[in-house]
């Protein structure tokens, strides 16, 4: 198990896309509870999970929904996971 911690931004962000719409709070909810299992290896392939280049070097994201996506860092070695962002396209990028 890994432990999530999530980043300042990335809890604004939350609070963000509760406001759009509190259907996609279920959505979250379920993903953030399978990265915590194994981190990327509990990710199902339908969420392309990959890592990213540029500013989030060597940060993972997946695509929640097709423009919903998340943003993190794994530290294995401490079983740990920063939550960085979470947003649709225009708001992280």
């Amino acid at each position: 198990m890994f432990t999530l911690i999530p980043t300042h931004q990335f809890k604004k962000d939350v609070k963000k896309i509760i406001k759009r719409s509190s259907k996609n709070i279920d959505l979250i909810t379920d993903f953030l509870e399978k990265l915590e299992i194994d981190g990327v290896n509990a990710i199902d392939k339908k969420y392309i999970p990959h890592k990213l280049s540029g500013i989030y070097k060597d940060n993972w994201e997946a695509h929640i929904k097709p423009d919903l996506l998340i943003i993190w860092f794994e530290i294995r070695s401490d079983k740990e996971i920063v939550l960085v962002r979470i947003g649709s396209h225009s708001d992280l990028f």
